[in-house]
């Protein structure tokens, strides 16, 4: 009888856990923050930001996102690195804030234009042309 009480509280337990985000708790502390539809920089205002879903993005992107979701490895040695917004697009945060990450190009000898930048507070961005423009991406659809 204590047996099937014990395996009923573990049961219990995890369905807690799950259902309330109790995991969060006992992830490992380099994970990358749980990202959500489209999060605001958690540092300034992404309003002004067209929103895109990640499925309407090359292929490559999605790639780039799970890659990212796995912590690499990763194609080239300059992807996670910190990205200073040198141009001023995006919301101004504190250095080290934002990642960025190569989205591969079909046929390019270089690591292309295109690029994911993430944000310490969960927010997903893309750039196809090298930082002129960037766009939010919606990473549940």
């Amino acid at each position: 009888m204590t047996n099937k009480r014990s395996r009923f509280v573990a049961a219990l337990l995890t369905l807690l856990l799950a259902l309330f985000g109790g995991t969060a708790a006992i992830a490992p502390a380099s994970a990358a923050p749980a990202p959500t539809a489209v999060a605001q920089a958690s540092c300034g205002d992404t309003s002004g930001l067209q929103v895109v879903k990640l499925s309407a993005l090359p292929a490559e992107a999605t790639d780039t996102y799970n890659l990212i979701q796995q912590g690499g490895p990763y194609p080239y040695q300059q992807d996670s690195t910190v990205f200073q917004n040198r141009e001023g697009l995006l919301p101004s945060c504190s250095s080290g804030y934002y990642h960025e990450y190569t989205v591969i190009t079909p046929g390019s000898s270089d690591r292309g234009t295109r690029r994911i930048i993430t944000g310490s507070g969960g927010e997903y961005f893309y750039t196809g042309d090298h930082y002129e423009s960037f766009q939010l991406v919606d990473v549940n659809s």
